[in-house]
């Protein structure tokens, strides 16, 4: 016999990656936590990430919707989320079948599957971007006959920048074709097919939001950086918070509004990546869960609120969510994250300029992906930075020197590898 907990009951599906820290949020607001997990294997990218402990018990799902709900039910759940990719389908099932807030089931595949996503969108008027779906290579080649310059492949259902390759020319087409068909994703789910969509000009940028029966508020806005490196194209190397109004951001986030829309996120976070393009702000890619790479840290450092926050507020509180969902935030400072990117693959001995790098002067955090003693990839993808820096102060030009900064320390004198 289970018995149903005192305390109000939240339920996070895969909390992985930074949705590590939901749980300890919903906690200082007095919930419990259940923990679902999608699979009966964690993904290796997010094995060590996964904190058991924050949880009073981990209802692992296997495959039956049904025992899922009732195991669920037992606990009488107040709330439930999905942490990261793997676990929106499933969060939205779950959510759906208690009777709580919850996105629905109806478009939660456009919510997952990247090439449904972009059809999703632009069949709701909103402006998308020309793609293919392509089982076959010698389609993939026709439409890339017709589609003028560059192109990326990438998974269908995948996160971060999981198999995703910049192609110029045809022999690029097939090796990235080659290289993705019939292969398993990060998320250990198997490509069946490659999407392939024509490359967006103009920067990138991503907005985050926490949303409540539709209304959606904006948390934080960033300008991504990006450099070539390592034979990645577009390797993402940063990122600077953006004020939440300006020319650029408001046109943004009025895109980003009627995308959210377009695939039904009406409860919860979502993480969307858009490129400001000379037509106008177009989509790469949404996620209807939190923001990645621990950017709630600088986030909160710079505004004081995070998308994290946020989040828990429009779960547990939501009638203080709606009071203020309308409120534009401020930068009380400026924050920027900058990823290093590891030249060389081995064994890290040290870092001889970590002094350095902890020594500028807007430094605020660090998440060290890899520590002295372990193996250390060359960078290429967001599972093998060697870490990433945050910074955050109060004047903007001095986060913009510091992100400079860090980024001419790195290379081969920023690490000591055999």
């Amino acid at each position: 016999m289970t018995v149903k907990p005192t305390a109000p009951c939240a339920v996070v599906v895969d909390a992985y990656s930074s949705a590590r820290s939901l749980a300890p949020l919903f906690q200082e607001r007095g919930y419990e936590c259940i923990h679902v997990q999608s699979a009966p294997t964690i993904p290796a990218v997010y094995e060590k990430s996964f904190r058991p402990s924050d949880f009073t018990t981990n209802i692992v799902h296997m495959g039956d919707a049904a025992a899922t709900v009732a195991a669920l039910a037992a606990h009488a759940p107040v709330s439930l989320l999905a942490g990261i990719e793997s676990g929106v389908e499933l969060a939205d099932v779950l959510s759906e079948a208690l009777g709580l807030r919850t996105n629905g089931t109806a478009l939660s595949p456009s919510r997952r599957d990247k090439f449904r996503m972009m059809e999703t969108v632009k069949e709701a008027g909103v402006p998308g971007t020309d793609q293919i779906l392509a089982t076959d290579l010698d389609a993939l080649l026709a439409w890339h006959r017709e589609v003028e310059g560059r192109v990326v492949l990438k998974p269908l259902r995948s996160a971060g920048s999981d198999g995703i390759y910049f192609c110029d020319d045809v022999d690029q087409v097939r090796a990235a074709f080659e290289a993705l068909i019939g292969t398993e994703s990060a998320l250990d789910v198997h490509n069946h097919a490659v999407l392939a969509q024509k490359y967006l000009v103009g920067s990138e940028f991503i907005v985050n939001t926490v949303s409540l029966d539709g209304k959606h508020h904006v948390t934080d806005i960033w300008k991504m950086h990006h450099l070539g490196a390592n034979g990645v194209h577009d390797m993402a190397a940063g990122a600077q918070l953006m004020p939440r109004h300006g020319v650029d951001q408001d046109a943004l986030v009025e895109y980003n509004c009627l995308v959210l829309d377009a695939l039904g996120v009406r409860n919860g976070p979502a993480h969307t990546e858009l490129k400001l393009t000379p037509q106008g702000p177009r989509l790469v890619e949404s996620a209807a869960r939190i923001c990645g790479a621990d950017v709630h840290v600088p986030t909160k450092g710079a505004i004081g609120e995070s998308q994290l926050d946020w989040t828990v507020d429009a779960y547990v509180d939501p009638e203080r969510f709606l009071e203020r969902w309308e409120a534009s935030y401020e930068l009380t400072r400026h924050a920027g994250i900058v990823n290093m990117v590891s030249p060389a693959a081995g064994k890290l001995v040290d870092y001889p300029k970590m002094a350095e790098l902890r020594g500028l002067e807007s430094f605020y955090d660090i998440t060290l992906n890899v520590h002295p003693g372990n193996e250390i990839h060359r960078s290429i993808d967001d599972w093998t930075y060697p870490m990433r820096v945050y910074l955050v102060h109060e004047t903007e030009s001095v986060v913009m020197h510091n992100i400079l900064s860090a980024r001419y320390m790195d290379g081969e004198g920023f690490y000591d590898i055999v």
